[in-house]
């Protein structure tokens, strides 16, 4: 089974699932220049460098990992990341009011509508608060294809993240996702979770109203 998921003009994406959680890991990889963006390095260090291998075939240059971005502090999203940056040297990247929960130092902290800039393609940083205070979700755009963001677990197939019952929070992180998401990207943006399958957003759009009513 493959792991590219995305062949798009400038970039490959591939995804790797790991851990007893299945939690989503991808790799962004600028064909040109060899660039990598890693989102969650979430367990399983040999899988992950095995998706790093992977990604370098995509390229014509030499392949570097630029960057690990974390969507949260969560420690089943983080598990792999202090092993990957021993190995890589690769600067890391959190949203600021998750910076205290990540387990190693953050060299690019966040906020909303960051934008990172490497060699091939750029990364756009949406704040989406309320399943952590400081959740951010990476939105990719390639000339020709669609917007695909990495929503981390903010967003769901049928639903936004755990919000633990708490309404404030919910309210917060409803809100941020339908200002911040489906207010600002097309329908055919592809949202690619922090676990289990990908959905578009005119997929879930019609069911934001069913959502704010169950209040999950």
């Amino acid at each position: 089974m493959t792991s590219l998921i995305h062949d798009l003009v400038h970039v490959t994406v591939r995804r790797v699932a790991v851990g007893d959680m299945d939690n989503n890991v991808y790799l962004i990889t600028a064909k040109e220049s060899g660039a990598q963006v890693l989102i969650d390095a979430a367990d399983d260090l040999p899988a992950i460098q095995s998706l790093l291998a992977e990604g370098a075939a995509d390229a014509a240059a030499p392949a570097k990992l630029a960057l690990v971005a974390t969507t949260h502090q969560h420690w089943d999203h983080v598990r792999a990341l202090e092993g990957l940056v021993a190995a890589t040297g690769a600067r890391t990247a959190a949203g600021r009011q998750d910076v205290s929960g990540i387990p190693v130092p953050v060299d690019v902290v966040l906020d909303h509508g960051d934008v990172g800039r490497f060699e091939g393609f750029n990364l756009t940083a949406v704040h989406l608060r309320g399943h952590t205070p400081g959740s951010i979700a990476y939105v990719l755009k390639d000339d020709g294809g669609p917007h695909l963001i990495f929503s981390g677990d903010s967003l769901f197939p049928g639903g936004v993240g755990n919000t633990q019952k708490d309404p404030d929070r919910f309210e917060l992180l409803m809100g941020d996702v339908v200002e911040r998401l489906f207010d600002v990207y097309p329908d055919d943006a592809v949202v690619h979770p922090g676990h289990g399958a990908p959905t578009t957003l005119g997929a879930e759009r019609p069911h934001l109203d069913e959502w704010r009513a169950r209040g999950w």
